[in-house]
């Protein structure tokens, strides 16, 4: 699931050699190349994890915050998320689709790709389809109320939860997408962003299916604070009541957070974080924030390794990073992911498309796949 997600970090300090704005494009821009090669079809307050990016895991505001566009809590509650909210309830009255054509999902998919390229924008939008998903309660058997990959987020009832401040950079960055294909619903292009996003930053490919119908009206958002939390007093304890409560695993929950490989957070959105370091001061996109890793628009599985030699006080590890190692049943799966990247991409591909799928009504009800 960055939103969705700092703890001092102990040791010595060992910085990584010094990454800097142009070989971090430079090599999004080289892993997107050769990710088009191998991927015939493939396309980063204390707050809540954003499984996420910038708990996103990025499900907090945290988890990944986007590169492109910073904005106050306090203008996108007066300015941002109602303008944003007006645009794209204005856009759904005209083009509400129960099923998404899967001629124009291909079609989008090449526009996200264009976009990731020009905005490196990937963290914001898989924490954008997180977002959406994670707040599906297993326990709630009907539709929408049980929440989940609906669409709900567009409304600005949602949109203005705490856990998802900053995500209406994220909406207006595929306005134009949405009014560009009127036949794909919401749900499924919050879920095709996202899952575009991790394949496009070098990540493994998502089995990934299309057709959610979306989420009709505000009256379908659910309660605020479904969302995990980034600092809660049990770490450990409360990502389990999270995620357990979403019908995900300890498996899940270790490899879902491996995508905080991407991203930043923001402290003037989430109350974690550094104003800015080596890493972030240059971009790409507005500077700022601190990340979890060096080459944070770059998907691999050093999240992982950077949490375990806790060795750059530069890179951000939150209560629920930290977890993933000091928790004997999550520490497998963190040892095992820091060790081998290949173990950590296949799990992570089928954690991520478990996410995308969770609450959602599908039309028809084996779903797309393009």
């Amino acid at each position: 699931m960055t939103e969705r997600v700092s703890l001092t970090l102990n040791g010595t300090l060992l910085s990584p050699p010094k990454t800097t704005t142009t070989t971090m494009a430079s090599s999004l821009r080289s892993t997107t190349a050769a990710s088009r090669l191998l991927l015939s079809s493939s396309s980063s307050t204390r707050s809540t994890l954003t499984l996420s990016a910038s708990s996103s895991l990025s499900f907090a505001r945290s988890l990944v915050s986007s590169p492109l566009l910073s904005s106050s809590p306090l203008s996108q509650k007066r300015h941002g998320v109602s303008s944003v909210n007006r645009s794209f309830n204005s856009t759904a009255a005209a083009t509400k689709c129960s099923a998404s054509d899967p001629d124009q999902l291909k079609n989008a998919r090449e526009d996200i790709k264009e976009l990731l390229n020009t905005k490196f924008c990937h963290p914001i939008l898989v924490r954008l389809g997180w977002h959406d998903a994670g707040t599906y309660n297993k326990n709630i058997k009907e539709w929408p109320q049980r929440g989940g990959a609906n669409g709900s987020l567009r409304f600005e009832i949602e949109l203005k939860h705490a856990a998802n401040a900053g995500l209406v950079n994220a909406l207006n960055l595929i306005k134009d997408i949405k009014e560009k294909y009127s036949g794909i619903t919401y749900a499924d292009l919050f879920q095709l962003a996202s899952a575009t996003a991790i394949e496009e930053a070098g990540g493994p490919k998502i089995p990934m299916k299309y057709g959610r119908v979306d989420a009709s009206g505000p009256e379908d958002c659910p309660e605020e604070g479904r969302l995990p939390d980034a600092g809660p007093p049990s770490p450990a304890n409360h990502l389990r009541e999270v995620f357990y409560r979403m019908g995900l695993d300890d498996k899940d929950i270790v490899a879902l957070s491996g995508a905080h490989t991407l991203g930043r957070s923001r402290p003037e959105r989430s109350g974690w974080g550094k104003p800015e370091t080596k890493y972030t001061k240059e971009g790409p996109g507005a500077p700022g924030g601190q990340s979890w890793t060096p080459e944070w628009l770059k998907f691999d599985n050093s999240y992982f390794k950077e949490i375990k030699e806790k060795r750059d006080e530069d890179l951000l590890v939150l209560p629920t990073d930290a977890a993933i190692f000091e928790d004997s049943s999550f520490k497998v799966y963190a040892e095992k992911y820091a060790a081998d990247q290949d173990a950590f991409f296949k799990d992570y591909a089928v954690a991520h498309a478990k996410l995308s799928n969770l609450g959602a009504k599908f039309d028809p009800p084996e779903g797309i796949v393009i």
